[in-house]
């Protein structure tokens, strides 16, 4: 059979950096191929080229058995080439018709629009993607979930039979993740070859049928999905074997920093919440998604502040109604949506590094920039942040160094409690293993971390203790040693054992 889709030796630069040395890939129908490798690895660069927003140095592309010279997006599309954003390209002030018969419909500004038609074809579509949307919704009320069905409805109104989805599952709940994997298999029995990208290994069994590893934009293998297990697969991508994912140092902890006693907030869902953490501990946060995770940290934070309940800060009793409150009292967060509230995209790094701490570093009502450069530089070199220039827009930057530069604004602030939620989520296997040695090294220099996640290998190969959340509350407080995934689920899902006490 051939393939739908095969690359040949295919090279990219950009001025002097070659970002694709001799690639080669294919596609078959009815196949989910799945690319992984590093950020920087070429994964970007190969899907552009793939859908003519690049064009190749050299090399050879074949889409659909034709041999294509001078590839464009609107050839491509031509073609049967879609590709599924992480964040949907959709108008969000127009119906959910609207957004679909702008990609399919043909003819110039004047022509005559069929509304009925246009309804009919839209409904038809989600109704073929298992999409329980009506056709005239506004798309800025849609989930994100429900925005990547209409993308995907869209593209099956083109008739696409090659399939890109880059990141799909990064923001989804595990429920709304089994939903996209049932569209994909659906499509897949249609003959439609997909191409998927993720940085959640464990999540490729489920739904891949071969994996295409790449690195420092080189080829590296090939395999079934079934052959390769996720350690083989690091090693793939990172060339070199990676135990230690989660390089968890022995520390002791010391005294109790963060003490809460029956914490509550009606307005965010947190119920009766007592835990301490203490200095020198990774305090694991696990949960479903809605278990109140977030919602906690928030309260400690001071964005949505507690009703009833105490805090303590060293023993001491503190009142947090704002977060400029809770930095002045040692604690900092870092949010899960870095790209939204960790860091300004448009901003250079020594800016963002320095946010949380103008008033130190100014004089006069002045940014002393040289100051400012000085904190930068430290934590660019301390954290290997890998970037240009200390001018370079962080938006520039690759997810797993956007963090860092997240983390290394909060760390500028002297913080004696960090927050982090989801500190890696959507970045590579490098960048994950990094931030985990840093959050090591900064426990042993006597932070208590507070580390929310929703992957349960991180839970338990980073935490010290772990509190299970559910509904709002703390339903179990396990002990690093007696921590598995299914005692973490159990909890998780409510199934607390008779007489269990959760402080």
């Amino acid at each position: 059979m051939d393939p739908l889709l095969r690359l040949n030796a295919i090279t990219k630069s950009f001025g002097g950096v070659r970002a694709l040395k001799g690639v080669s890939f294919e596609l078959l129908a009815g196949e989910v191929h799945a690319i992984v490798g590093e950020n920087g690895a070429g994964k970007s660069t190969l899907i552009k080229i793939i859908t003519g927003a690049h064009q190749r140095d050299s090399g050879t592309i074949e889409i659909r058995g034709r041999q294509i010279e001078a590839n464009d997006p609107s050839a491509a599309r031509a073609l049967g080439v879609a590709v599924i954003y992480q964040q949907p390209a959709l108008f969000p002030d127009l119906t959910v018709a609207e957004n679909i018969g702008l990609r399919l419909e043909q003819g110039g500004p004047w022509r005559v629009l069929k509304w009925r038609e246009r309804r009919r074809i839209a409904n038809r579509l989600l109704q073929r993607v298992g999409a329980g949307i009506s056709a005239d919704a506004l798309v800025r009320h849609l989930t994100m979930p429900q925005q990547q069905l209409v993308e995907i409805a869209s593209a099956l109104g083109g008739e696409a039979k090659i399939l890109i989805l880059d990141e799909p599952t990064a923001s989804l709940s595990d429920r709304e993740v089994e939903n996209l994997f049932r569209v994909i298999r659906e499509l897949r029995t249609e003959g439609v070859g997909m191409i998927y990208i993720s940085h959640r290994l464990d999540e490729l069994p489920q739904i891949a049928d071969r994996v295409t590893v790449l690195r420092d934009g080189t080829y590296i293998d090939t395999r079934r999905v079934a052959e390769v297990d996720r350690a083989e697969m690091i090693r793939l991508m990172v060339g070199r074997s990676l135990d230690a994912v989660f390089p968890k140092m022995d520390v002791v902890p010391g005294e109790v920093v963060l003490e809460t006693r029956g914490l509550e907030c009606p307005e965010s869902g947190v119920r009766n919440v007592s835990l301490s953490v203490r200095r020198g501990e990774i305090f694991g946060l696990a949960g479903l998604v809605g278990a109140g995770r977030t919602e906690l940290a928030r309260v400690l934070f001071g964005l949505t502040p507690a009703t009833s309940g105490e805090i303590l800060l060293k023993g001491a009793p503190v009142r947090i109604q704002s977060p400029a409150e809770a930095v002045e009292l040692g604690i900092a967060y870092v949010p899960e949506d870095r790209r939204r509230h960790g860091v300004i995209l448009e901003m250079p790094v020594d800016a963002n590094t320095t946010l949380a701490i103008l008033r130190r570093i100014s004089r006069g009502g002045l940014i002393d920039r040289a100051a400012e450069r000085k904190v930068a530089s430290d934590y660019v070199e301390r954290f290997g942040i890998k970037t240009p220039s200390l001018d370079a827009p962080v938006g520039n930057l690759s997810g797993g160094n956007q963090q860092k530069v997240s983390l290394a604004r909060w760390l500028a602030t002297e913080p004696v409690v960090i927050i982090l939620d989801e500190p890696t989520q959507g970045v590579d296997v490098g960048a994950k293993s990094e931030i985990h040695r840093l959050m090591g090294e900064l426990a042993k220099l006597g932070l208590a971390i507070i580390m929310i996640s929703s992957e349960l290998p991180e839970v338990l190969g980073m935490s010290d203790r772990i509190a299970v959340m559910h509904d709002g509350r703390i339903v179990g407080l396990l002990a690093r040693h007696e921590a598995t995934q299914e005692r973490v689920l159990e909890l998780a899902l409510g199934h607390v054992p008779e007489g269990s006490a959760a402080t």
